[in-house]
C-alpha cells in the first residue's frame, strides 16, 4: 500500500488539474506521478476514448509508453480498448498468453519489451471518458495493494478529468486538453479517404488501420503519408 507521503503526492498531482482546469500538462503530471508512486507500473497512459477513431493520448510517462499507445489505436485491440469497451479492469500478467486475445497487439507489445499490463477505464457512473492503463518490463500480477492502489489512481484521474470538462462547459469554454500525441491527422486522412472513394468514414477508418497494420507501421504515420500525398489514394481502395 502507499505510504502516506507517496499517496498525498499522487493525489496532489491528480488533483490539482481539479482546481486549474484544462492545465497542459496535467494528465502529464498524473502519468509520471503513477510511475514514481506505483512499483508495479514502469510505464503509464491516460487515454481519452469515445469511439475507435475518437482517440487522444493525454498522457504517457516516457516514449515507451506512447508506443505502446499508438500501437493499441493502430490495431484497434488491446488492454486499453478492452477496459474502454467492457467498463471493467483488464489485468494481463503475462503477455505472452495473449496472442489469441490480441493478435495484433500482444506481439507488438512483447516485441517493444512489456511483459505485464494492467487498465483500468475512467468512468463516472455512466459517464466513460478513456482509460488508465500501466505497462512494465516483467510478468506477473500486481500485488493485491498495487492493484488498489492503481484502482484509486484512475478512480482520482476520473474525477479530475471530470471536473475539468463540468468546469470548461460552466465557464462557456471548450474543454480542449492538449494531447501528448494527437490523431487529428489520421481523422483528417480519413476525411480525404472517404470523400475520395465516396465510402463512410468508419469503412475509410478500417482501410487506414488495414493498410497500417499490413505494412507494419503506425496509423498515424501512414496518415500522415497520405496528407503528403506520399501514398496515391487508390492504393488504399481495396
Amino acid at each position: 500500500m502507499l505510504d502516506g507521503q507517496r499517496r498525498q503526492r499522487l493525489w496532489r498531482a491528480i488533483a490539482a488539474g481539479a482546481e486549474a482546469p484544462g492545465e497542459d500538462g496535467w494528465a502529464q503530471a498524473v502519468c509520471l506521478a503513477c510511475v514514481a508512486a506505483l512499483p508495479g507500473a514502469d510505464a503509464a497512459i491516460l487515454a481519452l476514448r469515445d469511439t475507435a477513431r475518437a482517440h487522444e493520448i493525454l498522457g504517457a510517462s516516457d516514449s515507451w509508453a506512447a508506443e505502446l499507445a499508438v500501437s493499441q489505436y493502430t490495431v484497434g485491440e488491446g488492454p486499453g480498448v478492452e477496459a474502454f469497451t467492457t467498463g471493467g479492469p483488464v489485468l494481463v500478467p503475462d503477455m505472452r498468453v495473449e496472442q489469441e486475445r490480441w493478435p495484433g497487439f500482444a506481439d507488438a507489445a512483447r516485441a517493444a519489451g512489456a511483459e505485464a499490463a494492467f487498465a483500468f477505464p475512467l468512468q463516472l457512473g455512466a459517464i466513460k471518458v478513456g482509460t488508465l492503463e500501466f505497462f512494465r518490463h516483467r510478468a506477473g500480477s500486481l500485488a493485491s495493494n498495487e492493484l488498489s492502489d492503481a484502482v484509486l489512481a484512475a478512480d482520482l484521474a476520473t474525477t479530475g478529468l471530470v471536473r475539468q470538462a463540468r468546469d470548461a462547459e460552466q465557464d462557456g469554454r471548450e474543454f480542449a486538453p492538449r494531447p501528448v500525441t494527437s490523431f487529428q491527422d489520421v481523422n483528417i486522412a480519413t476525411g480525404m479517404l472517404a470523400a475520395q472513394l465516396r465510402i463512410g468514414l468508419d469503412d475509410a477508418f478500417i482501410r487506414l488501420r488495414g493498410h497500417a497494420f499490413a505494412k507494419g507501421r503506425s496509423v498515424l504515420d501512414v496518415a500522415r503519408d497520405v496528407l503528403e500525398q506520399r501514398i496515391p489514394l487508390d492504393e488504399l481502395a481495396q
